[in-house]
């Protein structure tokens, strides 16, 4: 080899390194997050989950990329949402927003991994094998609402003993609506109390079930456990001052924003932890080997203000049990 060979190798190699070496360096991983609702309503939740991924050594926009879709509270939309992330070859698929989300990821894919919160039982709904084991490509975290709503219907019945009927708002899309009817059906029973069923999906029937109310006769109101609903919890509070109704959901943020009492898991929390699961399974970890987790601690919040709009008078056990009260 001539000394003329020897610089022309010499030049192709330095200018092949670095091509070579990039090439050979992992691409960002993209994780691609599915809700059911709106991005601003869910704002908080969305940087809970942020955070989970910075404690698993993961920024967004500098070591790993978040595609996120959106269905605007149109639960039919999330297949199609759920397939395009799909075609995108996401490295990991977040699912939150209610079972609707968990149940579009989990048709669109059975190899790329998915993380979830969801209030179904998962087990029930067959999106995993078992909590401990979940098995398959899925794994995350199961709130168990419909378990939850009886709940929400005694710490009600507290605050306003004397009603006789109760109205229970549920969406029909839910999967998980069936469930809390027939849990909160039990309950009422169990009170003597009527429980009747009103139904929305929209803005605008979500109005039209107050206007319901007083026809109705019922004396308070519960929010069923439902994403579209977190979403709308400035119009539930407007509403329910409006018609000088007490209503109850199951987020802290209802009670925050002026709602009358709220319980439930910290759905921050949640988040968060959906974001460390996401960050594991990045890392290396498989969704088979990570159990469902469920939420251990439950906030009861009230809001002394609302209650003293309303004219009611807090109980002084339920105030004692009460995490925070907003005066």
């Amino acid at each position: 080899m001539n000394r003329r060979d020897l610089l022309t190798l010499s030049a192709g190699t330095a200018i092949a390194w670095p091509l070579i070496a990039r090439a050979q360096q992992k691409a960002m991983p993209v994780i691609g997050f599915l809700n059911s609702t709106s991005p601003s309503p869910f704002a908080p939740f969305v940087a809970a989950f942020h955070h989970g991924l910075r404690e698993t050594g993961y920024v967004a926009g500098q070591n790993v990329a978040i595609e996120y879709r959106w269905a605007e509270g149109d639960y039919d939309r999330l297949p199609a949402l759920a397939a395009d992330l799909v075609d995108r070859k996401v490295d990991l698929i977040a699912t939150s927003g209610g079972p609707a989300s968990v149940l579009a990821a989990k048709s669109a894919t059975s190899r790329i991994p998915i993380v979830f919160t969801s209030g179904e039982d998962p087990v029930r709904n067959e999106v995993v094998f078992s909590l401990a084991r979940p098995g398959g490509n899925l794994t995350g975290i199961s709130m168990m609402f419909a378990e939850l709503m009886p709940k929400l219907l005694e710490l009600l019945f507290e605050l306003v003993p004397r009603t006789q009927v109760i109205a229970l708002l549920v969406n029909p899309k839910n999967p998980l609506t069936e469930h809390i009817i027939t849990a909160v059906q039990e309950a009422g029973r169990a009170k003597g109390v009527q429980l009747t069923i009103l139904k929305a999906t929209t803005e605008s029937e979500i109005d039209a079930a107050f206007t319901s109310l007083a026809r109705l006769q019922a004396g308070a109101l519960i929010i069923g456990a439902d994403a579209f609903f977190i979403s709308r919890r400035e119009q539930f509070v407007a509403l329910a001052a409006r018609h000088a109704v007490p209503a109850i959901q199951h987020t802290r943020e209802f009670a925050a924003a002026g709602g009358l009492i709220s319980y439930g898991p910290s759905l921050t929390s949640v988040y968060r932890q959906l974001g460390i699961y996401a960050g594991k399974i990045l890392n290396g970890a498989k969704p088979a080997d990570l159990p469902v987790q469920q939420p251990t601690k439950f906030e009861l919040v009230i809001n002394l203000k609302t209650a003293k709009a309303l004219g009611l008078t807090v109980p002084q056990p339920l105030l004692a049990r009460a995490d925070e009260v907003i005066e």
